[in-house]
């Protein structure tokens, strides 16, 4: 009976702390491809102080279609924004033009827009508590 009960507690506490840590996926899909060429590259950030600095994490994917999704697997419950561009030219980089407009379709979280520049860290940052699914419209 002893063991039983020592048993019990263990694996209720195992459980506890297993939900602790638990870890999910993000499912970004990235629409309004002008053109199915090029790839699509993605950075995810964790916080104001990186944003568009330094990238928690990035992927990218070959355009095929109109839209693409990418997906972060092992993803910690927080508070996250991604900014993403197509790279129709494939050489790395975001072109841009005069004054540091792009000019190659890009887009953020929550389809958040910068007036003269990105958008705030505020504007683009999404929760995650759980799996997840967003969309992004590149323009």
């Amino acid at each position: 009976m002893k063991k039983v009960s020592i048993l019990t507690v263990l694996v209720v506490s195992l459980s506890a702390t297993t939900s602790l840590f638990a870890q999910s996926k993000v499912e970004i899909t990235v629409k309004n491809l002008q053109e199915i060429k090029g790839t699509v590259r993605m950075a995810v950030y964790s916080g104001e102080g990186s944003f568009m600095k330094n990238s928690l994490t990035s992927k990218e994917v070959k355009v095929t279609a109109r839209e693409v999704t990418i997906i972060f697997e092992n993803v910690k419950p927080g508070e996250y924004a991604i900014s993403t561009y197509h790279d129709i030219d494939d050489n790395k980089e975001l072109n841009t033009g005069f004054m540091g407009i792009p000019k190659e379709p890009y887009g953020f979280s929550n389809d958040a827009r910068g007036t003269f520049g990105p958008p705030s860290y505020k504007e683009a940052k999404f929760k995650v508590e759980g799996n997840s699914k967003i969309s992004i419209s590149v323009q």
